[in-house]
């Protein structure tokens, strides 16, 4: 486990260093965020079947424009789709895109604009892309699992659910380590066979 920092780059560096230093299957980000209302309500974990960085492109005069239709770069990393379905069942999870922000959202036009965006949005946070990124480079698989804190809209924090979130992402984690362990023991049998002649 690594405490990597707060945001996208500061999550890659650290992610990135680790991965270098270590032999790993698999690549799991995992935290707190703002969930998207009503499908993710404080206290519910969230699994991303995407990781999107959402605000990373251009602004233009029709609105705003990825990074991959600016012809260059990405986005969206796509975790391996039965790995975040399987976890989310564990865990009693939505399985949802989560959005990797580097400002985190704090009013309700701001809200609207991400939810228009990426109506099937689960959750916001800041360093799942970022991790992805690392995982990518290093040809790794991600995971990434938020467990909810507050909704996604106008910052009011005495309505954060911080403990109840931390305590949705220990559960889930209690619940995820068998499917966790089986994935661990499948990329390891791939691996033994492919270094047999």
């Amino acid at each position: 486990m690594l405490a990597g920092g707060v945001g996208p780059a500061a999550a890659a560096a650290a992610t990135a260093t680790a991965l270098a230093l270590g032999d790993y299957a698999l690549v799991v980000s995992a935290g707190i965020g703002g969930g998207f209302q009503p499908a993710a309500p404080p206290g519910s974990l969230v699994v991303a079947d995407a990781i999107v960085a959402a605000d990373l492109g251009a602004e233009t005069a029709d609105g705003f424009v990825p990074v991959q239709e600016l012809g260059f770069g990405r986005s969206v990393h796509l975790p391996p789709a039965e790995l975040a379905a399987q976890a989310a069942e564990a865990a009693g999870a939505l399985a949802a895109p989560v959005l990797t922000v580097s400002t985190v959202t704090g009013t309700a036009e701001r809200a609207a604009a991400l939810a228009a965006r990426h109506p099937l949005a689960g959750a916001e946070a800041m360093e799942g892309f970022g991790v992805a990124e690392a995982a990518a480079a290093h040809g790794l698989p991600v995971l990434e699992v938020r467990g909810i804190s507050n909704a996604v809209g106008p910052r009011d924090r005495d309505a954060w659910r911080i403990g109840d979130a931390l305590a949705a992402l220990t559960a889930g984690f209690r619940a995820l380590g068998p499917v966790l362990v089986h994935w661990g023991e499948q990329h390891e049998h791939r691996r033994e066979h492919r270094g047999r002649p």
